[in-house]
């Protein structure tokens, strides 16, 4: 990466006049012109009236005008950086068109690779690219479309990751992309550490006091809310001041970090055509066989009921004590304390861990599966003996086949099948996505949601009503829903369902078939509660691949809103005959109900996108009001039956200032929502819309449908800083990712720009978090020189960042000592990247 960066790159900041002199891959102006000139006059004004004249004023030599390609050219293989979208270079664009044409050093770059290099493929490697989002057609492209003018006929190899179809399903859409699948990272469990780790000392001590000595306990609870304080842990508990019931501080406590270090989190990257070794190969196959499949348990919830006890309770109540008694046996062979249900559960912990570590020792031999349980359990159980004759016979095998996406790929490029698989999250119950390295396919969209999706829908918008009557003490009568056409895929439409739902509509399927054949409106009484009016916010590939679906939500809306029922009973019909009549000065009845009954929005037809990492990266915003006017220049067209994209701003606004509650769900542990940067677009986005337009705070929740059958909903601010503490913050992850030098450290910067860019949009990060990324990521002297050997640019990124935040006063008030080390320490790193480009 050093030397490819060495090579150009696309930095302005960095890329002086010597560097574009030097560099060796290029396209003359006069080439470029000539086939420039063969495009459809359609695009050409496109790009013309964005980017002027060609062949454009960017990435030329400053001497002869020849367009730069950045990349290293190693013989029969080239390797490119892809050419930047344009957004840096056109913030105007950013509050106003999201449909962008591609700057003339855009297809200047594909133009040169194909014809004048000669390439007779193209690997694009990274998820995803800008290829297949560029403006144009949905689907059947033509030649006037940006994605086909670029690319050409030429093939193109896309490795993209199972769990991901919808994206991937782009890039076969758009690109005419052969797709091979590869794994997701390892996984493991994100344990305790640091000042979490000691706060569990202390609560261990304070169980044995209660039998022991009691009259020490006052002093250790002091002890504990001192150990509280330091770690900033008053808001995760709900408390901001020391509680009388030490006791009951201490179960709460128990639980919550019990939560935390239960979360599964990613153990480094996935290496293409590697399989998990060792720990990494331990963790990956306990994330997979963690729910069972079909009759066999789940490994570590047979290990409990091994002995005695129903693991899944101990999970919902982790802080509860649990009788002497009940856990003898378990702490006889697995020596630690066993005070509370989270005791219990890191003791099945060390026993699934002893356990696929004996496996593993007779090379994951199915065949010993028995004799493992009964040497390691004391004595055999039919439970534990079928979960790990699974794991060994079909879990590991499949991990193992992994190589195979190398083979796929060289197979792939000489013109070779690549066989077809299904695709979805492998931690998530999917097993039959292993082996990956196949072209994975999605779904039957006209069976979306599936039967088995509503049931999930039906708890997630359970779920939601009980957490926002708990956090407020009503119902909402408007929810705010953020949609993806890949959630949409991986799940089989568990959003679509929740929304249905929250409606108090449940669809019909075919017997036969299993495809949708129409809704059905569920009783009042038997609902036993008011329909919940909703509002989407739909990413431009749910509009793509989801027509029906849209057809569907729509219909429901509008069949719910038409129902004689009494305005508490149904607030869809309260809405929409409140605004019709609003409207009907001004519109007929039937354009007014059609306004009024609109509830689906997104992307302009052939466009994609929230906007919102553009403005963020240009830094060219103040307000709520400038994140609003964004979101709703990317998202303010309406979608359902004769809408078709038409623009919607007004519509939108009316629905969104409705809007009580903003939620988007998470479906797997495989990422979160500080792993993307679409989270804080599309649903803090909407937050700061709302917030924008009425000038009050929505509630903002994410729901977690991971394990489908243990469905949560938790506030954005929860969630956020259970995220953090199992995996921002943790040292076991961030030491995951200095395995994978610049790309771990790339993460690293990431990671920071997506909880900078939900601060921006719904702020909801605090003081402590910052300081603990200052000092985990940049101050720290072994992850400082890591970052300074692998990826310096990172660094600089991050200390930009955290600097930027205390200048906006989302940093509020860092110690004057910790914001001079960030200061000194970006301004050596600057020093450094200027010394290197001098």
């Amino acid at each position: 990466m050093h030397a490819l960066i060495a090579a150009g790159g696309h930095d302005p900041e960095f890329l002086t006049d010597d560097l574009l002199r030097a560099a060796p891959l290029r396209i003359s102006a006069d080439a470029y012109l000539d086939w420039y000139a063969t495009l459809p006059e359609s695009l050409r004004t496109a790009m013309e009236d964005q980017w002027g004249p060609a062949p454009g004023d960017r990435y030329r030599d400053p001497d002869d005008g020849d367009l730069i390609v950045a990349g290293l050219d190693l013989g029969d293989v080239v390797v490119l950086i892809q050419p930047p979208r344009g957004y840096g270079d056109d913030q105007v664009g950013i509050y106003h068109d999201p449909e962008l044409a591609p700057a003339h050093h855009y297809l200047a770059a594909y133009r040169w690779l194909r014809a004048q290099w000669g390439a007779d493929a193209i690997v694009h490697l990274g998820k995803h690219g800008t290829l297949e989002w560029l403006p144009g057609k949905m689907l059947a492209l033509s030649e006037s479309c940006a994605p086909d003018a670029a690319l050409g006929d030429v093939p193109l190899v896309y490795p993209f990751v199972v769990n991901d179809p919808g994206e991937g399903a782009q890039a076969k859409r758009r690109a005419h992309a052969v797709v091979v699948d590869h794994l997701v990272p390892p996984m493991m469990r994100a344990e305790s550490y640091d000042e979490l780790a000691d706060l569990e000392a202390l609560m261990d001590e304070y169980a044995r006091l209660e039998v022991l000595d009691p009259s020490k306990l006052p002093g250790l609870g002091a002890q504990i809310w001192e150990a509280i304080q330091q770690a900033n842990l008053q808001e995760d508990l709900g408390v901001s001041d020391r509680p009388e019931d030490a006791g009951e501080l201490v179960e709460h406590l128990d639980g919550y970090l019990c939560e935390v270090k239960d979360v599964q989190i990613k153990d480094g990257l996935h290496i293409l055509g590697r399989a998990p070794e060792g720990p990494q190969l331990r963790g990956l196959t306990a994330a997979i066989g963690r729910h069972g499949v079909g009759d066999v348990p789940g490994l570590r919830r047979a290990i409990g009921a091994a002995f005695g006890f129903d693991e899944p309770a101990l999970v919902e109540a982790p802080g509860a004590r649990v009788p002497e008694a009940d856990t003898a046996a378990l702490l006889a062979r697995f020596p630690g304390t066993g005070y509370r249900g989270s005791d219990v559960i890191d003791r099945l912990e060390d026993a699934q861990t002893a356990l696929l570590d004996g496996l593993a020792s007779f090379d994951w031999d199915p065949a010993r599966a028995g004799e493992v349980t009964a040497t390691i359990l004391g004595a055999p159980d039919a439970g534990v003996e079928s979960a790990l004759r699974f794991a060994a016979a079909e879990i590991v095998p499949k991990l193992r086949a992994t190589t195979g996406e190398t083979s796929a790929v060289l197979g792939a490029l000489r013109g070779r099948h690549v066989p077809a698989g299904p695709s979805g999250a492998p931690t998530r119950g999917r097993f039959d996505v292993l082996p990956t390295g196949r072209n994975f396919y999605t779904v039957d969209p006209r069976a979306l949601p599936s039967e088995l999706s509503y049931a999930t829908g039906v708890r997630l918008a359970d779920a939601l009503l009980e957490r926002h009557v708990a956090e407020t003490g009503a119902l909402p009568r408007m929810v705010g829903l953020v949609a993806w056409g890949t959630a949409a895929m991986r799940t089989q439409g568990d959003d679509a369902a929740e929304v249905l739902a929250l409606l108090g509509v449940r669809p019909t399927w075919h017997p036969q078939s299993r495809r949708i054949t129409g809704l059905e409106v569920v009783p009042l009484e038997e609902l036993g509660r008011p329909r919940i009016d909703v509002t989407l916010r739909i990413s431009g590939f749910f509009r793509d691949a989801f027509p029906h679906l849209l057809g569907l939500l729509d219909d429901a809306v509008t069949m719910v809103a038409k129902l004689d029922e009494p305005d508490d009973q149904n607030y869809v019909a309260a809405n929409a005959r409140a605004e019709a009549a609003a409207l009907s000065s001004s519109l007929e009845e039937a354009e007014a109900w059609r306004r009024a009954t609109t509830r689906i929005f997104g992307s302009k037809p052939g466009t994609y996108g929230a906007g919102l990492i553009q403005l963020l990266e240009t830094r060219d915003w103040r307000a709520d009001a400038d994140l609003a006017k964004v979101y709703e220049a990317w998202g303010g067209f309406a979608y359902g039956r004769g809408l078709n994209g038409a623009p919607a701003g007004e519509a939108m606004r009316a629905a969104f200032a409705r809007i009580e509650v903003a939620v988007k769900n998470v479906d797997s542990r495989e990422h979160d929502h500080l792993d993307s940067d679409d989270y804080y677009q599309y649903h803090g986005g909407m937050v700061a819309t709302v917030r924008a337009l009425t000038g009050r705070e929505p509630q903002a929740f994410l729901g977690d449908s991971s394990d489908p059958a243990r469905v949560r909903t938790r506030t954005l601010a929860e969630e956020t800083r259970r995220i953090f503490r199992a995996r921002v913050a943790n040292p076991r992850w961030i030491g995951s990712m200095t395995r994978h030098g610049f790309k771990g450290a790339a993460e690293l910067a990431a990671t920071v720009d997506y909880l900078f860019g939900y601060d921006a949009t719904t702020d909801v990060a605090s003081d402590w978090m910052y300081e603990q990324v200052a000092e985990k990521y940049l101050l720290d002297d072994d992850i400082g020189q890591f970052m300074d050997r692998a990826n310096p640019w990172a660094a600089r990124q991050i200390a930009e960042r955290l600097l930027e935040a205390a200048e906006r006063g989302m940093w509020a008030e860092p110690s004057a000592e910790r914001l001079d080390a960030v200061k000194q320490r970006y301004l050596a790193l600057e020093d450094e990247m200027e010394g290197a480009t001098a």
